[in-house]
């Protein structure tokens, strides 16, 4: 039986690969750790496409490297690769067949990693660290985007050192992401941006941000027929924005939610707030994973409005999360964030990526279900 099937039972409880050690608080629910984590905190990670028979897992860190993870059915997990940067690896992206991985940086350039031959390739430069990184696959045309701290988004033909196009921003860039043929990209001074992809890029519309705080991530979400029609909006202020590009009715079917805060989220005692670092949605049921420097992961229904789970708190924060393509495999990873500044950083600890059995815990629940948490619009 695959582990990965729909009726697999690891990361939910019952007896682990690793024992049941209740002091055990680096990894509390018994998840599947991967194999040689990165040596310094992980920024990014990324599955690989459907078109890429089984499931390859690749991971970039701040050690300035980018590592590539063969999942197996059975859960064990083999390092096949790894390629360097020389400064901090902050995004990766496939490309849509699987055979190429693109790897964004602080050294201000982007590579284009070829599987097949492990060799990497310069494909973009910028004036400042390039913050996020996507494959776009149009009919008439195919493209890398980066976005960049240099406040601007190019666009590139990767056999060509120019870009195609390069649009300029009002300020940098924290967090994008690419559904064709919708872009979003979330900056400094809580700027929101929205593109359009079809035929050739151009700015859609700039939004009023619908949170107080720093954006920290940002994932667009699809409708019934498959379309982008909005997106999740993370804040360092442990909340999140629901928000539709051309909703029926705004004002109530756009809305913020709490999450990733000390002791509940309703409750009139002074909390701990943490940042949500990353929101990817479910590739089947479109249910949403958050991930926050409190250490714990949340799942959400967002049209029923409801918490699904949250997980029990991890001993560092966790930085970044993904689903491989058929939604049965959630990957997280723990590491330091540097939330609380350096006299907490202790590198003594080690950083680590978990899998988890996602496939019967983010399925939408019923409306009126009572064990899920309904989300107050606030």
């Amino acid at each position: 039986m695959s582990l990965f099937g729909t009726n697999a039972g690891f990361g939910t409880g019952g007896t682990s690969v690793f024992g049941s050690t209740t002091t055990d608080t680096h990894n509390p629910m018994k998840d599947v750790e991967v194999t040689s984590p990165p040596d310094d905190s992980i920024s990014c990670l990324a599955f690989s496409p459907p078109t890429l028979p089984g499931n390859f897992l690749i991971g970039g860190s701040w050690a300035n490297d980018v590592r590539c993870w063969e999942v197996q059915d059975n859960g064990q997990t083999v390092p096949k690769a790894q390629q360097m940067h020389t400064g901090p690896v902050l995004d990766v992206c496939w490309s849509d067949d699987g055979s190429k991985v693109f790897t964004a940086s602080c050294d201000k350039t982007a590579k284009m990693w070829d599987l097949n031959s492990n060799q990497a390739m310069q494909i973009a430069q910028h004036d400042g660290p390039i913050k996020s990184i996507h494959w776009i696959k149009a009919p008439n045309y195919s493209c890398i985007m980066t976005a960049s701290w240099d406040k601007t988004l190019k666009f590139w033909d990767t056999r060509s050192p120019n870009p195609m196009m390069s649009l300029q921003m009002p300020e940098r860039a924290y967090c994008a992401d690419v559904v064709y043929p919708m872009a979003v990209i979330a900056t400094a001074e809580r700027g929101l941006l929205v593109y359009q992809l079809e035929n050739q890029p151009s700015e859609f519309r700039r939004i009023d941000s619908p949170l107080k705080h720093q954006h920290r991530c940002v994932a667009i979400f699809k409708d019934k027929q498959n379309k982008p029609t909005g997106f999740a909006l993370g804040s360092i202020e442990g909340r999140v924005a629901i928000h539709y590009i051309n909703p029926p009715n705004p004002a109530k079917d756009n809305f913020t939610f709490k999450c990733h805060r000390s002791n509940g989220t309703n409750t009139a005692t002074p909390q701990d707030i943490y940042a949500v670092n990353a929101i990817a949605f479910h590739p089947v049921h479109g249910t949403l994973a958050t991930v926050g420097s409190d250490g714990r992961f949340s799942f959400w229904d967002k049209d029923a409005r409801t918490k699904l789970k949250t997980s029990e708190q991890l001993d560092q924060p966790i930085t970044a999360c993904c689903f491989n393509n058929n939604g049965n495999i959630c990957a997280y990873s723990s590491s330091y964030d540097w939330s609380k500044g350096h006299e907490y950083y202790n590198p003594q600890k080690k950083n680590y990526i978990f899998l988890r059995n996602a496939a019967e815990e983010l399925k939408p629940r019923n409306k009126k279900c009572a064990d899920g948490i309904s989300l107050i619009p606030t």
